[in-house]
């Protein structure tokens, strides 16, 4: 029977036990684990309204369709297994119940309910390592025009290629300044005359 109130309470969130309350399922959302590079799965755990006793109509068909019987018997069913969980837990104190939690008394001879912490063996953790795809193509708003990032690719990388020409011009025109300045200083300096291109130095022979 467990196996198809856990099978129920999965799908459903809650399920209700006549005479005790009801079991209602609660969800800690997925969580990344950034020392393992995991995205960890939701984890379940339970609480227990021992207000709420009534199963809704939808359980006994369900329970009916499990059984494939009609929803009368399911009901009776139902209601003796309620039956009997209640005086098991009035004598034994506690009754496990495999996946969901544990039902006992309190010293005061409540009955009280004991959650399991669960995650359901089909949600594992993921990895949740970044995936780069450099030749996927999305687009992009720049100013009012849509481009593909392709296109912007190549933009930006004709327009290194262009700032690397401008560049390479710039510095040869800088070092032919430089030139002409240095020229010009030496005239200046020897006089205007095509001897002064040359070495001005006087060499004494010994006769």
């Amino acid at each position: 029977m467990f196996e198809t109130l856990n099978s129920y309470l999965f799908q459903h969130k809650s399920i209700s036990i006549p005479g005790l309350g009801t079991i209602i399922m609660e969800t800690l959302p997925a969580s990344v684990d950034t020392s393992t590079k995991n995205i960890l799965p939701p984890l379940y755990y339970f609480r227990f309204d021992k207000y709420v006793d009534a199963p809704e109509r939808e359980f006994f068909s369900y329970l009916a369709s499990k059984k494939n019987i009609e929803d009368y018997e399911a009901l009776k069913i139902y209601s003796e297994f309620a039956f009997e969980l209640r005086n098991k837990i009035s004598l034994e104190e506690s009754v496990k119940w495999e996946g969901v939690g544990e039902l006992k008394k309190d010293h005061e001879g409540n009955i009280v309910f004991e959650s399991s912490l669960g995650n359901p063996f089909f949600l594992q953790p993921v990895p949740a390592r970044k995936v780069i795809h450099p030749d996927a193509k999305h687009l992009l708003l720049v100013g009012d025009t849509e481009r593909t990032s392709v296109e912007m690719n190549e933009l930006l990388h004709t327009s290194d290629e262009q700032k690397s020409k401008k560049w390479w011009w710039i510095s040869a025109i800088i070092a032919g300044v430089i030139a002409l300045l240095i020229i010009l200083f030496h005239f200046s300096t020897h006089g205007w005359k095509i001897d002064s291109a040359g070495n001005q130095e006087k060499l004494e022979t010994n006769k």
